[in-house]
């Protein structure tokens, strides 16, 4: 073989895991709902009545995503290897909208509220991206014997990555918890927007 063939494979080679895990960023879109009401107790009443359900109640706000991968399965040796996976992340932020115009003193209040409302669901966002990190750390090179057909390699992929699901849920329960909690910072906030003007 040419030096210069050699030389060019070797570079195509070495090139291998930077295409494996490609470089990718999330998209952030933010949904609004409409509350009303004059002053701080009012709007948080209209939150509650108008917030995204969560379980048997409602949330101030939410967040979700949508995620689809581009993965490729190769058949290797009779086996079955994942050499790439390229997420697709969408993240939707649930965020309540006041209808009308504050008065300014409301105004103010509100947008300490919201701001502090917007870090909380931002903090979530982060969860969720770090989550489909690990699960791409985790799947490229994922490998399978006896799996010709790269049949056997989805299901094993897909219990091997619901444990990054599951410990993803209960950290984003465990935020909520401690930000909701007497003295958290979302209670805080909470208390401030009612007992304000």
């Amino acid at each position: 073989m040419p030096l210069t063939i050699r030389h060019i494979l070797l570079v195509l080679f070495a090139l291998v895991p930077s295409i494996a895990h490609a470089d990718w960023k999330a998209v952030e879109t933010v949904q609004t709902y409409a509350i009303r009401g004059a002053s701080g107790i009012e709007l948080y009443r209209s939150i509650g009545e108008n917030g995204p359900k969560a379980g048997p109640g409602r949330a101030i706000a939410f967040t979700d995503f949508k995620l689809t991968w581009r993965r490729n399965y190769v058949p290797q040796n009779g086996g079955c290897t994942l050499v790439s996976a390229v997420p697709n992340l969408t993240l939707i932020y649930r965020l309540p909208k006041p209808s009308g115009t504050l008065p300014p003193a409301v105004r103010q209040s509100w947008e300490i509220f919201i701001e502090g409302v917007r870090r909380h669901e931002k903090t979530h966002g982060e969860m969720i991206v770090d989550m489909v990190r690990q699960i791409e750390a985790a799947s490229v090179g994922f490998s399978v014997p006896d799996d010709p057909k790269c049949s056997k390699i989805r299901e094993q992929l897909t219990q091997k990555l619901g444990q990054l699901s599951l410990a993803q849920r209960q950290k984003s329960r465990d935020f909520d918890r401690a930000e909701l909690s007497d003295g958290g910072v979302v209670h805080q906030l909470i208390l401030n927007l009612a007992n304000g003007p």
